[in-house]
Order: C-alpha cells, then sequence, then structure tokens
C-alpha cells in the first residue's frame, strides 16, 4: 500500500497496510460482543485480552489498567468524567494548560468551575512556576499534554507530576499527539492516546494507574471495566495492536528520518521573509512542524500548495473543520492568522513523503510570494 503523493498531512493519517490486514482477517474471528458467555463472545473476549496486553506492554503498565474506547476524544472525555466523580469532594477548580487539545478545554469549561488555566512560554512549554502556584490540595486533578499536537513541543511532565504528586493531585496527562511516535510518557497517573497516531484504526486508549482515585460510569456498565458505555469492536482493537508492534519496532529509526525532514522544512520556512517558526526548535515531536505567514491567510497557502499537489494543513490541529484562530498559537503569543501545520505520516504508509518535502522546500518561496501578491492585489 502507499499513500497518496505530496501528503503531509497525516491527521489522523492511513493506517499501516499489517494493520488493514488484520482488521480484515479478525472479523471473521472476532465479531462477536466480548462480554457475552457464548463461546464466540468468548473468543471474542480472549482475542480482545491479547490486544490489551500488547498495548499494556508497550505502555509500561498492566493489562488491567487499560481500557479501549471507540475514539481518542471518548477515550478522554472518560477520563475526565471518571476523574471528577472519583474527586467531586474537591472544591477547586481543575488545572491545565492553556494549550491543551480544544476538546479538553470545552469539557473542562463546560463544567460547574472554570478551570485553571496555565499561561505557557513562547515555545508552548508551560510555565512550571505558574503550575505549581496552581496545584494546590483543593484541585481535583490536573491535566497535561505530553506533547502539542499543532506545534510539536513537549512538556515537562517529570517537573509537572512531581508538583501534583507532592499536592496528592492526580496527573492526566493526554498522549495522542505522539505515541508510536515518541517516548511514551511515564510520568502520569491517568493516560490518554489515540491508535491513529501510531497508524492504526480509530480506537481510544485509557490508561488509570491502580490506586488512582476515579470512579466509571453511573448507572454501571458491563464494558471495559464500567470506563466505556458501549461494548469494543475487538477487530478494530487487534489492528491498532499490530500496528503497535509494527511501529515500536521502528521507531527510533522512523523518529530519526522524521525530525531531519521536519528540519529541512523549519529551516526553509524560516529562511522566508516574514515567516515565523513556531514551537521549540529542540525538545519537540519529531513529524509536527508549524509556521506563520505575515500578510496572507493559511488557508490561500493550503490551497495553493494543494494546487501544486502538496496535502498540508491550516488552522489549529485540535479545532478541525473550523477556520478559527488557533488557541494554542495564541497562547504562546505568536501569530494566529497565515499557519501552516505539517504532521508528517508514518513512511511505512507514505514512502514517498521525502520527495514530498523536497517539493514544499523548493516550491514554498514560490507559494508565499505569489499568495501575498494574489492578496494585495485584491484576489
Amino acid at each position: 500500500m502507499t499513500g497518496p503523493s505530496g501528503l503531509l498531512d497525516a491527521t489522523p493519517g492511513p493506517v499501516l497496510p499489517q494493520a488493514l490486514e488484520t482488521l480484515a482477517a479478525a472479523h471473521s474471528l472476532a465479531w462477536a460482543d466480548p462480554t457475552a458467555r457464548h463461546a464466540a463472545g468468548r473468543r471474542s473476549r480472549a482475542l480482545l485480552d491479547r490486544a490489551r496486553e500488547v498495548v499494556a506492554a508497550g505502555l509500561g503498565v498492566r493489562p488491567d489498567e487499560v481500557t479501549f474506547h471507540a475514539s481518542g476524544d471518548q477515550a478522554a472525555r472518560s477520563a475526565l468524567e471518571a476523574l471528577a466523580r472519583g474527586r467531586r469532594r474537591l472544591g477547586g477548580p481543575v488545572v491545565a494548560s492553556a494549550v491543551e487539545h480544544s476538546s479538553i478545554l470545552r469539557w473542562l469549561r463546560a463544567g460547574e468551575r472554570p478551570p485553571s488555566l496555565v499561561a505557557v512560554s513562547p515555545t508552548g512549554a508551560v510555565d512550571l512556576a505558574a503550575w505549581a502556584e496552581a496545584v494546590d490540595a483543593a484541585t481535583p486533578f490536573a491535566v497535561l499534554q505530553s506533547a502539542n499536537q499543532e506545534v510539536g513541543t513537549r512538556q515537562p511532565l517529570v517537573e509537572a507530576r512531581t508538583v501534583t504528586r507532592a499536592a496528592g493531585v492526580p496527573l492526566l496527562v493526554d498522549a495522542r499527539a505522539g505515541l508510536g511516535r515518541d517516548a511514551v510518557p511515564t510520568d502520569f497517573d491517568v493516560l490518554v492516546g489515540d491508535a491513529t497516531s501510531w497508524g492504526g484504526p480509530r480506537l481510544g486508549v485509557l490508561v488509570v494507574r491502580t490506586g488512582t482515585r476515579v470512579a466509571p460510569h453511573h448507572p454501571p456498565s458491563p464494558h471495559e471495566g464500567g470506563f466505556a458505555l458501549d461494548p469494543v469492536d475487538v477487530p478494530t482493537a487487534l489492528a491498532a495492536a499490530e500496528a503497535w508492534q509494527q511501529v515500536t519496532a521502528h521507531q527510533q529509526d522512523e523518529g530519526r528520518r522524521a525530525r531531519a525532514l521536519v528540519d529541512r522544512i523549519r529551516s526553509a520556512a524560516a529562511d522566508l521573509e516574514d515567516v515565523d517558526v513556531v514551537g521549540d526548535p529542540q525538545d519537540r515531536l519529531p513529524h509536527v512542524c508549524t509556521f506563520s505567514v505575515l500578510y496572507v491567510d493559511g488557508e490561500t497557502i493550503v490551497d495553493e500548495l494543494a494546487r501544486r499537489g502538496l496535502a498540508v494543513a491550516s488552522g489549529s490541529a485540535c479545532t478541525a473543520d473550523t477556520l478559527e484562530p488557533s488557541h494554542v498559537l495564541a497562547a504562546m503569543g505568536a501569530l494566529t492568522q497565515g499557519n501552516v501545520r505539517i504532521t508528517l505520516p508514518l513512511d511505512a504508509v507514505v514512502p514517498d513523503r521525502e520527495a514530498a518535502v523536497e517539493r514544499l522546500v523548493a516550491e514554498l518561496g514560490d507559494v508565499v510570494r505569489q499568495c501575498r501578491e494574489r492578496i494585495a492585489a485584491g484576489h
């Protein structure tokens, strides 16, 4: 299988060929509800347990600490609700960084008490002094991404969790941007991921470490230890586990090559006049890059690149299908107009990505010039 030529936007991205093969084959074996008591149900349950063991081993946790959900958003919602119920007697606001995924920020803002959003640096890393000031014994829980899905900057999880642990506050880490593409976080009490980040099908992953005070759904659900309202699609879980095994076997080499390609893009964009490359230049995900172009809107640049056969994205990575300014870039104090975002797909699904990057680097200056001239002329 080869990906579309010129694809430089892996959100969520194509599924690995081996995972697709597993998905197709599993439908003849694991079609039954894994909670059913008949033979087909027991077979599905055994295969589901195997998929859970694979993912748990990769994450360095126990299988009984892992639950599967229909999507990453659902896994995140389940985590937030379980923590809120388990810590409902605490009267303070939830603490989170100002650059969390929009789905998490929407959930927090819909609560009875507005969240305490901690400022970030110009590169997008949370301000640790402000974080320490915001977290106290009345904080129900805290939320911090492992790395930003839009600009790639990694967050200081070790230091942030040192603060939350000292206050007796559980830390929810949103790792959807980097699982399978970067080192697995270890400093968390609750972790959320999505198999689409590692070349799998859409499947949410939730890890709740033993001893973390949470409360599952009420009324009780028989699915995933009470953390999911619907049964898991077992073929999807098996395909996600297969994708995990395939990606992690080559992760270091994949990450090295992706970082070199992103470095090429960052350098080419930085060489252009009035173009701001955002995010930490070093402490970042290997496959994500965002830059902002003054005097032109991002959609115009994206459309011109698409006309030339190059697929990139604009706007916020976590507010898909909207043209709203990026809350991430706003929190960083960066330009919120003229944004172009690159999320490199895995080489295994888009083997021509290096050629696409070279085309982007070669044509970016001309694209920016033409778009600015078009805007200036009123077209």
